[in-house]
């Protein structure tokens, strides 16, 4: 394989993040049991059990990241959402191991035959086969927990291993109609349909109110025109030490441009790891940090420091009538800018 494989750097932050996802989900397994009816045989309890601890996990998994740009408090929860989706796979894989070892233990046909073969499918709404839904999120879970790991992200490149993993919003849509027709048709669990009709309107409340903040930063910026391509892009003051703001042109990446000991650098606001949002970084050793997993990359000319080679498309910047104006017209990754004094 062309790709470079570089053993995860783990660390007491990544140590502490997945003690509190398991200590979560196990915990959350034991309260249900213990809170669910007696009259509840154990086969289910487990299934049950598995099947909304699944559910609620995909959910809160969407929720991070328009949360985190909402309020910078939640990202801390970003650094490593992988492993969060990592677990609700897990979780889903149980889910499904607790429903072929019950319904399907002592059948002489195979178990997964005998599973899509139980499914109504009588082509009314009551009764529609909901299993195929549940299938297909599992096997999106389980594509995006194989291809979590860095290799599949710098052997497949950040675009493309991105756009695979926006496939969970799929397996959170297959959930919700597994649920819907599934469990739910009986009508009689009320505090599930709470659950599935609460979670899908959180997500959609946080990704409407994050598009909204991010519209209208874009709505901000002066129009670049082929006469005047410089946008304006902030006031000097405006730009905190070791912070950037954000400059999003009508075409092309958005742009961070950060302040460092008094001067200003614009770089491409992707990350080259991840894409993840420089911007939403800080300055911390003299290299712009991002705030997913810690890259770092050179003010000036937007280069990783060695030995890393990772490097990002740089900007000009001028100050014009008290302004910080941009071109947003990027140079070639790694070319040196002089940073602005501002």
């Amino acid at each position: 394989m062309s790709a470079r494989w570089v053993p995860v750097g783990w660390n007491l932050a990544k140590w502490r993040y997945d003690a509190a996802l398991l200590l979560g989900a196990l915990g959350y397994v034991a309260l249900y049991r213990q809170a669910a009816p007696a009259t509840l045989d154990a086969a289910r309890l487990n299934m049950q059990a598995y099947g909304s601890a699944t559910f609620l996990m995909l959910t809160l998994v969407l929720a991070i990241g328009p949360a985190a740009r909402l309020d910078r408090r939640f990202l801390p929860l970003l650094y490593n959402r992988r492993h969060f989706g990592v677990l609700t796979c897990c979780m889903a894989l149980a889910h499904a191991d607790a429903v072929l070892g019950w319904y399907f233990a002592y059948s002489p046909t195979p178990s997964f035959v005998a599973l899509l073969g139980a499914d109504p499918g009588s082509g009314a709404l009551r009764g529609f086969p909901f299993i195929p839904f549940g299938i297909g999120a599992l096997l999106v879970l389980a594509v995006l927990a194989a291809t979590s790991h860095d290799f599949w992200l710098a052997f497949l490149g950040p675009r493309l291993w991105k756009a695979l993993h926006m496939a969970v919003y799929g397996a959170y849509a297959l959930a919700v109609l597994h649920v819907a027709f599934g469990r739910l048709q009986d009508g009689a669990d009320l505090a599930l349909a709470g659950v599935v009709l609460g979670s899908a309107a959180l997500l959609v409340t946080l990704h409407l109110l994050a598009a909204q903040r991010e519209a209208a930063a874009d709505a901000a910026l002066a129009p670049a025109t082929a006469e005047a391509p410089w946008l304006r892009a902030a006031r000097p003051e405006a730009i905190a030490e070791g912070r950037a703001v954000v400059v999003r042109p009508p075409a092309g990446e958005p742009v961070a441009i950060f302040r460092h000991e008094g001067r200003l650098s614009a770089v491409s606001n992707l990350c080259a790891h991840q894409n993840g949002p420089l911007g939403e970084g800080r300055v911390v050793d003299g290299c712009i940090t991002c705030p997913w997993h810690g890259f770092q990359y050179r003010l000036a000319d937007g280069c990783a420091p060695p030995p890393f080679t990772e490097k990002l498309a740089t900007y000009r910047l001028r100050l014009a009538e008290g302004w910080v104006e941009l071109d947003p017209r990027p140079n070639p990754p790694g070319t040196f800018v002089e940073p602005l004094s501002a």
